[in-house]
């Protein structure tokens, strides 16, 4: 391991996220690991194709840490069709749902570092409602050019650094039942309350990069199949699905990666790595 701060100008070294990292290629993308934990970030130009079989679908990814026990929606409710403009399916070669992400700019997705696979095993679908029907203008991203963003398509807004929010919304296609292995058909979402103390359900795990949401009494949580999706609060994208103790039980909330963090850091790769100036609208 290496610090990539090491020899660096103080400005140079600001641009990096939280944490020491250590930079390798993969896949022909730039890739950066956090020393501490899993973080990745790669690069996507995407474009929007039919559904058909792609071979080389990948999405520009802000990986986060996660752990097995909940890949991680309990107690909510179907959304209205294509509500949740920037809510994104990541889907294996066949079509299968297995996470979440969120669309922050028309190049750039963010989901979890779990759910990263090669180029050629995933594909990233938008506007999706059910997973089951052909009923939306779905878009599958492939490495080419920018999603088009139209009335079913549209980036999340990023936190600020100084947002301390207490009601949230957490959406995706997973499990509605704690011990159920079968997915949600439809995109489905639950509000959830920030826990202040989070590090007195999780003390031996939590970072400073990590919050916490769920409802006291249990019964409203993100569980497996909402892993990598967004925890909207206040209408900004302030959480991505890490982990947590099963589902929905007082007292386990579900563990989410604060962007709020990391948003100076995604700006910045966004601005260096897209030819056109940064626009996540």
């Amino acid at each position: 391991m290496y610090d990539t701060t090491a020899g660096k100008s103080e400005a140079e070294a600001s641009q990096s996220p939280p944490g020491g990292w250590l930079q390798y290629r993969l896949w022909g993308l730039k890739v950066t690991e956090e020393a501490e934990r899993p973080v990745v970030v790669m690069k996507m130009k995407v474009r929007s194709t039919n559904m058909g079989s792609l071979r080389r679908c990948i999405p520009l990814l802000l990986l986060t840490f996660s752990v097995s026990e909940a890949a991680r929606i309990i107690g909510g409710q179907e959304v209205q069709k294509f509500s949740i403009k920037y809510q994104a399916s990541l889907q294996t070669e066949q079509r299968r749902h297995y996470c979440g992400g969120t669309l922050v700019h028309a190049q750039w997705v963010v989901t979890a570092a779990h759910c990263w696979r090669p180029a050629h095993l995933m594909r990233v679908v938008l506007s999706e409602h059910n997973l089951y029907i052909d009923e939306g203008p779905e878009q599958v991203f492939e490495l080419k050019q920018p999603a088009q963003l139209n009335s079913y398509v549209q980036p999340a807004e990023l936190p600020d650094d100084t947002a301390r929010p207490t009601v949230c919304t957490v959406s995706g296609w997973g499990v509605t039942q704690t011990y159920n292995r079968v997915l949600s058909p439809v995109l489905r979402a639950v509000d959830v309350t920030v826990f202040n103390y989070c590090q007195y359900y999780y003390w031996y795990r939590l970072t400073p990069n990590m919050m916490c949401a769920g409802n006291y009494r249990g019964g409203k949580d993100s569980c497996q199949g909402d892993s990598g999706g967004p925890l909207i609060c206040d209408g900004k994208f302030t959480g991505i699905v890490s982990w947590g103790i099963s589902c929905a039980i007082a007292y386990y909330p579900g563990v989410y990666t604060k962007v709020g963090n990391y948003v100076k850091w995604i700006e910045n790769t966004i601005r260096d790595n897209t030819p056109t100036p940064l626009d996540r609208r």
